[in-house]
Parts: C-alpha cells; sequence; structure tokens
C-alpha cells in the first residue's frame, strides 16, 4: 500500500474475521475501510442482505469509516453485463455501504 497502508487479510473482529481491513494511517488519524466478499450461493437478495449484515458488524467493531461488499457470481452462463454493478446502499443505522458484484 502507498504511504505506509496496508491490508490485513481475515482480519479477526471477536470470533468472527472481515476478509480484508484495510489500515491506512494519516498523520493522528488511522483510516481504516472494511471490505467483505461473498460467492453468490443464494439469491442475490438473499446473498447481499446477509452480506450487508456482517459487513456493518465489521464496520461497527473495528470503527471504520466505510465498506465495501463484494459479491462473486461464479455461474458461467451469465454475461459479464449482467455480473457486474455498484450500487449503494443506506442501512437503519445511518451507515452505508457500496455493493459491487462481480
Amino acid at each position: 500500500m502507498n504511504s505506509g497502508g496496508r491490508i490485513e487479510r481475515e482480519y479477526g473482529l471477536g470470533r468472527r474475521r472481515t476478509d480484508l481491513l484495510i489500515i491506512w494511517p494519516q498523520g493522528e488519524r488511522t483510516r481504516k475501510f472494511v471490505i467483505e466478499c461473498k460467492i453468490l450461493r443464494k439469491s442475490l437478495e438473499q446473498t447481499i442482505a446477509e452480506g450487508l449484515e456482517q459487513t456493518a458488524e465489521y464496520m461497527d467493531r473495528c470503527d471504520a469509516e466505510a465498506g465495501h461488499l463484494v459479491v462473486f457470481d461464479r455461474r458461467a452462463d451469465r454475461l459479464w453485463g449482467d455480473k457486474v454493478f455498484h450500487t449503494r446502499q443506506a442501512l437503519d443505522s445511518g451507515v452505508e455501504i457500496d455493493i459491487w458484484g462481480m
């Protein structure tokens, strides 16, 4: 990472683990970003709902300023144009999480 930041894989947060945690010191402040990765196994809506809940929990536990949920659709019969998307969802708690489809 540039400027002294680092990426932690499978970062432990209590008894659970986020897939990636980016930690980026900037002077007196340390910025944190949670990235949770999910493989699409159920419906897209169910995978996103479960992933959002998990990502928000991880963000809260490590005081992250941003969260990203990445959903991987490995189905061979789907076109890339149908798999790739980006949206942002605001949760009832006021937390916003970016959702990426691949």
